[in-house]
């Protein structure tokens, strides 16, 4: 079995050495242990630091395209280099190496498909009260979304099997964390947790400008994911308002016309408001019904992108790796 450790980074030349040292060489019920960088249009050496660190392998992008994209791009390489399991981490040195034998034992056994480290964010001595909670109010969106249970929804730490990573294909520009659990959940993948400490790091976070910047951009990605993956529930939200008030509307004039004593004219214009706002909340349902319909399609073109993944691998892969698939 082939254990593959991704790391994506920018301008992390200084760290990076520390970072793959840090990583185990062999583990239990594991034959093969490869280091694979991704260097995000860095402009310190990051690859050439890499490379004298002992980095099997590195993909250069020639300028910046963002933290999903580079997440995704070393799946797609881990993949054609014949990885059983993906081990993703952070090229700042916050995950332990030592912890990798925890994520990758579920996958193992069988017993998951996605495995992600717990930083169990209450215990952080270093994450202000505020963090804490913004933390722990998006994991709970993000489960209750998703349908899993992932106490730390944002964990970089992860572990997926070949399985999970043929299945995900990551879209979104800013962060895949999100949008990888949402993806996993509604595809049925069996996701677990386990609890790792983390190292304090010495800089600043490079994903987000600030904590307002962060709650943005990620509010931004789960509420496009989850349009993406529910889009009838997501326009029928919508629509309900526009439907309740137009109704109410109707009641009180139909209300007046029952209980006036002298003409109504005066009320018509709860009927023409009414009017407007019922008609405007059928459209959004039924913009929400094509939108359903065309996730259907999605489901159909994310299947034959997992089978032609699959086909291209096993024409790629030697002989003896090809039976895995």
């Amino acid at each position: 079995m082939k254990l593959i450790i991704q790391i994506p980074c920018l301008n992390e030349a200084d760290s990076l050495p520390g970072v793959l040292a840090d990583l185990p060489r062999e583990l239990p019920g594991i034959d093969e242990i490869e280091i694979l960088v991704i260097d995000d249009g860095s402009t310190d050496g990051t690859a050439a630091a890499a490379q004298l660190a002992g980095a099997h392998h590195i993909v250069r992008h020639k300028q910046w395209q963002g933290l999903a994209r580079a997440f995704q791009s070393g799946l797609d390489t881990a993949l054609h280099l014949g990885a059983d399991v993906i081990i993703n981490t952070d090229a700042d040195n916050q995950y332990p190496g030592r912890y990798i034998a925890d994520l990758v034992r579920p996958l193992i056994a069988g017993e998951a498909d996605i495995v992600i480290g717990d930083r169990q964010v209450h215990r952080i001595p270093h994450f202000s009260p505020v963090k804490k909670l913004f933390q722990k109010v998006g994991s709970w969106v993000i489960r209750n979304i998703s349908g899993t249970d992932v106490p730390d929804a944002v964990s970089g730490f992860r572990a997926y099997s070949r399985e999970a990573a043929l299945r995900l294909t990551i879209l979104s520009p800013f962060s895949y964390t999100l949008e990888s659990i949402i993806q996993a959940g509604k595809l049925g993948l069996k996701i677990v947790s386990v609890p790792i400490e983390t190292n304090e790091t010495e800089r600043p976070s490079r994903l987000q400008r600030n904590m307002w910047h962060f709650m943005k951009s990620q509010a931004s990605t789960i509420l496009r994911v989850y349009a993406f993956y529910e889009p009838l529930r997501t326009f029928g939200y919508i629509s309900l308002p526009f439907l309740l008030v137009g109704s109410g509307t109707w009641l009180r004039f139909l209300y007046f016309v029952i209980t006036a004593q002298s003409g109504i004219a005066r009320y018509a214009q709860s009927l023409i408001i009414g009017s407007g706002l019922f008609i405007a909340g059928v459209l959004i349902l039924l913009f929400g019904i094509q939108a359903d319909i065309a996730s259907k399609h999605r489901r159909l073109t994310q299947e034959v992108l997992y089978r032609l993944k699959k086909s291209e691998l096993a024409e790629k892969l030697p002989t003896d790796l090809r039976r895995n698939l």
